[in-house]
């Protein structure tokens, strides 16, 4: 099998590790942070928009957004966390994930707080977002931005309001010249409420997971009308586009393959839940209805 991106990476363990982990005890309010490290891009992001990007001295190895974080310090992510230079940069806060206990158990015992990220699908971004302004003291910061992102969600889903809702087939990962080692996205999560908000029912909804690996005869099954596939940032070029549809010749009696209808979407702010979800639901809104945004 071909190695995966290091982004693909990330978010498949995202999905994998955050829906079960334990949820962190309820976050400290605080106005005296200045030194924050994140291992969480989607969190970094919140820190930026709500003002608070001067406070970042280090962030982990896959964040890309915004440009500012492109000359901070790399100190791991997820799976990988470098605990020696984490303490190094002597942080007064430290992002984590809820699943990373043992990064926890260490930065108590230096004394250094953590705020433990918690995943819920969009609705952890709201909450997520009114927890980390009070954390760094951006508390109105944080509700302007929540405001601004409900907003624009809630435009897009009445711009798609009444036209039909094509059923959907949400790739997020597969091999690049085949349709082997295929991931969508289940009934559970960000992505899947994102489809909904930009007018698709996903195929694979009635699985309770955020990611599901379904086989060629499962996917022949639930025949979606639409086959919308996201990559992030560098994962598949302009040229590659053409390539990419032709891949799923193979499976002709696919409706959505039938009608020409395959669409591939790339950038990072596809799969990342933070404050850009609704520029990357706008982006599924304009490849499910076209003719809404005309």
């Amino acid at each position: 099998m071909v190695a995966r991106p290091k982004r693909l990476i990330a978010v498949l363990a995202a999905m994998a590790v955050l829906w079960a982990a334990p949820r962190a005890a309820t976050q400290q309010r605080s106005t005296s942070v200045t030194r924050i490290v994140s291992l969480v891009p989607a969190l970094t992001e919140m820190l930026f928009a709500i003002g608070a990007g001067p406070q970042v001295v280090a962030v982990s190895s896959y964040d890309e957004f915004p440009p500012e974080v492109k000359s901070l310090p790399r100190v791991g992510a997820l799976l990988d966390p470098d605990m020696e230079r984490i303490l190094a940069l002597r942080p007064d806060l430290v992002i984590s994930y809820g699943s990373q206990t043992d990064v926890q158990a260490q930065l108590a015992r230096a004394k250094i707080r953590v705020f433990s990220y918690r995943h819920a699908g969009l609705t952890g971004v709201f909450t997520t977002l009114t927890e980390l302004g009070a954390a760094v003291g951006r508390p109105a910061e944080s509700e302007r931005l929540a405001r601004e992102i409900r907003s624009g969600l809630d435009g897009l889903q009445a711009r798609v309001r009444g036209r039909p809702k094509p059923r959907t087939l949400l790739v997020f990962e597969r091999d690049p010249a085949s349709l082997r080692g295929i991931y969508v996205s289940g009934g559970l999560g960000f992505l899947h409420e994102m489809l909904g908000i930009a007018g698709g029912v996903n195929v694979f909804a009635d699985v309770a997971r955020e990611s599901v690996q379904p086989s060629i005869e499962t996917i022949l099954a639930r025949a979606p009308e639409v086959i919308l596939e996201v990559r992030a940032v560098g994962l598949l070029g302009p040229s590659d586009v053409a390539q990419a549809k032709r891949v799923w010749g193979t499976v002709s009696s696919v409706p959505a393959v039938q009608h020409g209808r395959i669409a591939i979407l790339s950038g990072d702010h596809l799969v990342v839940p933070g404050p850009r979800v609704v520029q990357g639901t706008e982006a599924f809104a304009r490849a499910l209805h076209p003719d809404a945004f005309k």
